[in-house]
């Protein structure tokens, strides 16, 4: 049912007849599906021309890395797009259970393989976009303009009532033509040029929060020739802190394959030579993974990614800004991609665009609707912010430390203490970390008794090879 509402700051139908969504990839596809119920038609304007594989393409430079989809994100999905996760499932995408399938080291521990408290969706970020994409365009309402980028907005600093577009194919020449819009929604990912249009609106571009850690990461696709990564075990995820600072994650794509990834900070980055690479992981502070790639067989070049500063642009706070203009997905929260937030909350943002549009009890001006999209990313950005803040040499405008900060530090890395080998935090801080519940869930009675009162739970002195059996299990 169309719910075109009357935005209160304008006068003006926002939610009318054309939507017009700046980037095909993960959120604006997801974004373009929620809108189509609420406009007449919705336009998906993408840089890049899409292939009927599944196969990375140049406008998402990250999509060769590791890639997972936390539980947060397998609800949103599965919410807006039914049937989404056996789909994905039914595509070979692995399901790693956590703690069980991994064999994990962090802050000089070894994880217990206790049962699976958590799920993951590993594969290629490729295999799952190509899968929304088909469920998504397969609305007659949703049309994509291929090969075409935006270029600019329409309006002035009151209203947006369009884009500017022009082709990709012969940019030197191409000029840029208008299309008229009720609703532009951004989606154009962490490269956004969405802050420079509204300035030449005459509008105010969003305030922006950084924090960088200089972290720099190289991925590489190997086949396991001889069967050595664990008897059991999918994977390894060695994880950096502010004392470690060096990682890796190998992850498997369900074709018989592992996705590595290596990661270090600034001045000593990763390698992209394919000489170099496995050299590398002797950095980490155990040889387990370079034992791995030293027989592994390497199947694809090194590619390395370097952006992965935490930026969040602040479209909610009071300002200048014109209605009829959103922002979603990484054009709106970018996260350091070592946490695997990005493609959970995409579809998160999702949600909440559906719901802020449906709720009979408020109109969905611009500013209440961007409310409620940075809300659904905030619990990932104390996530993401909340650690890198504190990595050494991290840099930017929001890397202070508050002093209501400090309290909540002491008692997570309590929480961090324990969560390698306590089942009780070990299961809430993971639920805390997927995106699947709150913040308050470390704070619960029988984990905040853990946590202030119970010493630390032993965990194995070696890589553990095998899972845990539970409690009660036969031997």
């Amino acid at each position: 049912m169309r719910a075109a509402q009357e935005n209160v700051e304008s006068g003006s139908t926002w939610g009318g007849r054309h939507a017009v969504v700046v980037g095909g990839s993960l959120a604006g596809l997801l974004a373009a599906h929620v809108l189509a119920a609420h406009v007449d038609r919705v336009t998906v304007v993408e840089r890049d021309r899409f292939s009927e594989a599944p196969e990375p393409r140049p406008g998402v430079p990250q999509s060769r890395h590791i890639h997972v989809l936390l539980e947060g994100g397998q609800t949103a999905l599965e919410t807006l797009l039914p049937g989404f996760l056996h789909e994905l499932e039914e595509a070979g995408a692995p399901r790693v259970g956590i703690p069980s399938d991994m064999v994990q080291w962090q802050n000089g521990r070894w994880f217990r393989r206790l049962p699976a408290s958590a799920y993951y969706h590993t594969g290629s970020r490729s295999q799952l976009e190509h899968l929304v994409r088909r469920r998504v365009l397969a609305n007659p309402l949703i049309n994509v303009l291929e090969g075409t980028d935006a270029v600019g907005l329409l309006g002035d600093a009151s209203r947006v009532r369009g884009v500017l577009l022009r082709e990709r194919a012969d940019a030197a020449r191409a000029e840029s033509r208008p299309v008229e819009a009720d609703l532009v929604v951004d989606a154009s990912g962490r490269s956004t040029k969405a802050p420079q249009w509204l300035t030449a609106l005459g509008a105010q571009a969003p305030h922006e929060e950084t924090i960088d850690t200089g972290l720099a990461y190289a991925t590489r696709v190997y086949r396991d020739k001889d069967d050595i990564l664990g008897t059991d075990a999918l994977g390894y995820y060695i994880v950096p802190n502010p004392s470690q600072t060096y990682g890796a994650v190998v992850l498997p794509l369900g074709d018989g394959t592992h996705l590595v990834t290596l990661s270090g900070l600034r001045g000593d980055e990763p390698p992209t030579d394919e000489e170099q690479f496995a050299a590398y992981a002797k950095k980490l502070p155990h040889p387990l993974v370079f034992r791995w790639l030293s027989t592994a067989e390497p199947l694809s070049p090194v590619f390395g990614f370097r952006r992965t500063a935490n930026v969040r642009r602040r479209y909610d706070l009071p300002g200048r800004r014109p209605a009829g203009f959103l922002a979603v997905g990484d054009a709106l929260c970018t996260f350091n991609p070592i946490y695997g937030q990005g493609m959970t909350v995409a579809a998160m943002n999702a949600v909440a665009l559906r719901d802020a549009l449906a709720d009979p009890r408020r109109t969905p001006t611009t500013r209440r609707v961007q409310r409620a999209l940075l809300s659904s990313s905030r619990q990932a950005w104390d996530i993401s912010a909340g650690a890198d803040k504190r990595m050494p040499g991290a840099t930017g405008n929001a890397v202070a430390v508050r002093a209501a900060d400090r309290a909540a530090h002491w008692y997570l890395s309590r929480v961090q203490d324990r969560y390698a080998g306590d089942p009780v935090v070990g299961a809430a801080f993971r639920s805390v970390l997927s995106l699947s519940a709150p913040l308050t869930a470390v704070f619960a009675p029988s984990v905040a008794r853990a946590v202030l009162f119970g010493p630390p739970v032993p965990t194995p002195a070696d890589p553990p090879m095998t899972r845990e059996e539970p409690r009660g299990s036969a031997t």
